[in-house]
């Protein structure tokens, strides 16, 4: 009787896996990208006129808030001269609401150097005044901050900067300007970089 021996030897397969993105897959990822670049490209460009030409900037988003001033007014006084649906009162609150716009939109043009200048003096004082109550909220809530020492710091930080900011708001508003044009500059160097990284496995 033979006994015959046979070796039989695995060999191992090599198998790839391939992977295909779907049509909509893709389609998000080309949104996602595009939607960083053209933002990035946008924070990059109006970071950059901050920093180059603060004034003029400043002027430019003032006539922009204008234009959205009378546009807006506009529409409330049509609303309030031709709704068939609103009582007479709210017709007429409309319409005094949509003049109140359009004036206010007509002497920012007008006006627009000092009207840049005003609402700047008005964020300053609006900022200096949230920072104030934002330390003396930290200084309130101290007994449950994890770190008193920190928070004791950023609550006294918080309040002379916002002091400083009511004392001289046109100044500490400029100064806002400027770390508003840098932050823009770098979220828009961000976000490029983001648009030309960014893969399907990040969503």
């Amino acid at each position: 009787m033979l006994w015959c021996a046979t070796e039989i030897q695995a060999f191992p397969r090599k198998v790839t896996i391939m992977t295909t993105e779907t049509p909509a897959a893709r389609g998000a990822v080309n949104g996602v990208r595009t939607a960083f670049g053209v933002g990035g490209i946008i924070a990059l460009i109006v970071g950059i006129l901050i920093l180059v030409w603060p004034g003029h900037t400043a002027a430019v988003i003032t006539a922009i808030i204008a234009i959205y001033a009378i546009v807006g007014g506009l529409v409330y006084a049509g609303l309030g001269i031709f709704s068939k649906s609103m009582g007479g009162w709210a017709r007429v609150g409309h319409i005094i609401l949509g003049i109140l716009f359009i004036i206010a939109g007509i002497i920012a043009f007008a006006n627009l150097g000092a009207t840049t200048a005003w609402l700047a003096v008005f964020l300053g004082i609006l900022v200096g005044i949230m920072w104030i109550v934002e330390g003396v909220v930290a200084l309130t809530t101290l007994g449950a901050a994890a770190s008193k020492g920190w928070s004791v710091f950023f609550a006294i930080i918080s309040i002379i900067a916002g002091i400083v900011l009511l004392f001289s708001p046109l100044w500490g508003a400029l100064v806002l300007w400027w770390l508003l044009g840098i932050s823009l500059v770098v979220l828009g160097i961000v976000q490029i970089i983001r648009a030309f990284t960014f893969k399907a496995s990040d969503l």
